[in-house]
């Protein structure tokens, strides 16, 4: 009687896994996806260099993935490394290179005195949105966004946003500063008091949300004060050693979250000042598919729900 009963919660338990396996391997990605990284790629937004190499394809579990992404260990022609490696897709690289050079490099000189050295972030995860169990995968899913935990600067200092966000006004003013600006190229960006996920990080991502709509929270009362004029070219130009790529890595489908945070010219885009408290905004056409135009300023529009894409 009871090995029949075994027998029979076995076979049904199977059933369901075989099932479920099923409906995660038929998981699709939206197409505008793959559309963006090829429209990337071919118009030439990243170039291969020893601290941007391509890595294989990652195609999987499930919708997650991207068709040819790029081991990053350096951004900002080299100047600013990253504490651990990245893996992005190209419209992601081409953007957070642009936010690195045209907003948070001025920004340390302007508040802080010092040049930006490092960026503690966090890449590619096959994972729901906020680790959730179920839900929608996140944009961290197709190497479509970043959570970035710290900086680093020449003379020394680490600031970590879970600490600066309310620390010394300098420390303060260069984090709005970073998130008031990266609303000018992210589609998402949130920041400590968006919500509870997001408490000691800044999250930014290339989602699209529903009627074209950007999210940029939490509204706050900041004038941005970094200017075209304030982006030049580093004054140190470290180019970190190039590091073989791993195969086991590629093929795993899942890659490390940041670590811990204690532990020439330059051709840039004009940027305009930006107008303080931007909160979910209707981008213009972009001139590659998923890399927004960081040079146009976007009308307000009604807020939408936050459902869930970081």
């Amino acid at each position: 009687m009871n090995s029949r009963l075994v027998r029979k919660c076995s076979a049904v338990l199977i059933l369901l896994v075989v099932a479920g396996c099923g409906l995660f391997r038929f998981e699709q990605r939206a197409p505008w996806r793959d559309q963006a990284e090829r429209e990337c790629l071919s118009a030439g937004a990243v170039k291969i260099n020893s601290y941007i190499e391509p890595a294989r394809e990652v195609d999987g579990p499930g919708s997650c993935g991207m068709l040819k992404p790029f081991r990053i260990s350096a951004l900002a022609e080299g100047s600013v490394g990253l504490k651990s490696r990245a893996l992005l897709a190209c419209p992601m690289v081409s953007v957070l290179d642009q936010w690195l050079i045209g907003v948070v490099q001025p920004a340390a000189r302007l508040y802080l005195g010092t040049e930006l050295a490092e960026v503690n972030l966090g890449s590619y995860s096959c994972r729901n949105v906020n680790n959730q169990w179920s839900g929608n995968k996140s944009e961290h899913s197709y190497g479509n966004a970043v959570d970035v935990m710290s900086f680093k600067f020449e003379d020394g200092r680490t600031l970590t946003v879970e600490r600066g966000w309310r620390g010394a006004s300098a420390d303060q003013n260069f984090l709005r500063e970073v998130f008031v600006g990266g609303c000018r190229f992210f589609s998402t960006v949130l920041a400590p008091g968006s919500d509870m996920f997001h408490y000691n990080h800044l999250h930014m991502d290339l989602g699209r949300h529903a009627g074209g709509r950007q999210i940029c929270k939490p509204v706050i009362k900041f004038e941005p004060r970094v200017t075209p004029a304030m982006v030049k070219a580093p004054m140190s130009m470290k180019v970190p050693p190039k590091r073989a790529i791993q195969e086991e890595e590629d093929n795993s489908g899942e890659f490390a979250e940041p670590s811990a945070p204690n532990g020439g010219s330059v051709k840039s885009t004009p940027l305009p000042p930006v107008q303080p408290q931007m909160m979910n905004q209707s981008p213009p056409t972009p001139p590659v598919s998923g890399v927004p135009a960081p040079n146009m300023l976007l009308p307000p529009v009604r807020p939408p729900r936050l459902g869930g894409l970081y």
